[in-house]
């Protein structure tokens, strides 16, 4: 009897890789707030409220990456959310990870504020047992997770697998610097330096949210160029290169092109102006034309929306 197999979880698709991180997401932060109080800890606190905010934008991950696959399928291009949404769903991609990463930077900046306060009250009593036993807990999982995830991603080559896979190594760091700072403490107790364990919490906590400020900038800078369109330059570079060649082989006059990378997909629109006395052409000819651009431009994929256009006038390529 073959072995039963859970499809939720299938490490080698996108979708089960991102419900598996959600499940351990959600399992990590219930304990970072279970132990977080036991402990009154407000570092470990913050990682509980840090991993439910990573719980919420990997669900909504997961939904635009269905609605992606759903719209590049044939047999579902009739539905009504296909209907109401015809340009497809890349754009909400951007934009899911662009909100991500600001959700992440807002709460790292709202727990150093945090932070400084108790750092300038006294600081903050911890047990530290609970503390330590969360610390070693955390980073056994949280870097088994980024491990796996990584790994995964390397088949799959997915943007949301990947800001993932840095949110497990962001999470591992964070539980490395509770360990050495609960450790320390440990240490410090009952001797000359145990005025030094209060401020212990709140000075690592403003030390990892200055970490976390940085992690995601680079995904929400990304992101942010996805929406507003930015021309990325290599994309334009290979783009126009075929359409010179295009041109310079069937004697048109020029081309026009406009790119834009928008989450994992591509958008290109060509226009080629060809002569008003070029000798008329059967509409086969131009598909195998355009089959021909298509071909040079590189591997065709559900991910990228090609449009190509001939035209006499100059005023339909602008």
């Amino acid at each position: 009897m073959p072995a039963l197999r859970l499809p939720t979880f299938d490490p080698t698709t996108e979708q089960g890789v991102l419900r598996l991180s959600i499940a351990a997401s959600l399992a990590m932060a219930a304990a970072a707030v279970a132990f977080g109080l036991l402990a009154n800890s407000s570092l470990i606190i913050f990682d509980g409220i840090y991993g439910l905010i990573d719980v919420v934008m990997t669900w909504l991950s997961l939904l635009v990456v269905r609605l992606i696959s759903l719209s590049t399928h044939v047999d579902t291009l009739q539905s009504r959310l296909n209907q109401r949404f015809t340009m497809g769903f890349w754009h909400l991609e951007p934009i899911v990870l662009g909100v991500s990463g600001t959700l992440m930077i807002g709460a790292a900046l709202y727990a150093a504020v945090n932070a400084v306060d108790a750092l300038m009250s006294g600081g903050r009593e911890i047990a530290l047992g609970p503390a330590i036993l969360f610390a070693v807990i955390s980073i056994v999982a949280e870097t088994g997770l980024a491990l796996f995830v990584r790994r995964a991603n390397r088949s799959i080559g997915s943007d949301f697998i990947a800001l993932d896979a840095k949110n497990w190594v962001v999470a591992a760091s964070m539980s490395a610097a509770y360990l050495v700072a609960f450790l320390g403490g440990y240490v410090l107790g009952g001797t000359q330096w145990a005025w030094l364990v209060p401020y212990i919490d709140p000075a690592i906590l403003l030390v990892v949210c200055l970490f976390v400020v940085v992690a995601p900038m680079g995904t929400v800078r990304q992101a942010l160029s996805d929406i507003l369109l930015i021309t990325p330059l290599d994309l334009q570079t290979h783009v126009d290169e075929v359409a010179r060649d295009i041109v310079a082989r069937h004697g048109f006059l020029e081309y026009r092109s406009y790119v834009a990378k928008v989450g994992r997909g591509e958008q290109i629109e060509l226009f080629f102006v060809v002569r008003a006395d070029d000798p008329p052409r059967a509409l086969i000819e131009w598909d195998r034309l355009r089959d021909e651009i298509g071909e040079a431009l590189g591997e065709e994929s559900p991910d990228r929306w090609l449009t190509i256009m001939f035209t006499t006038d100059r005023e339909w390529a602008i």
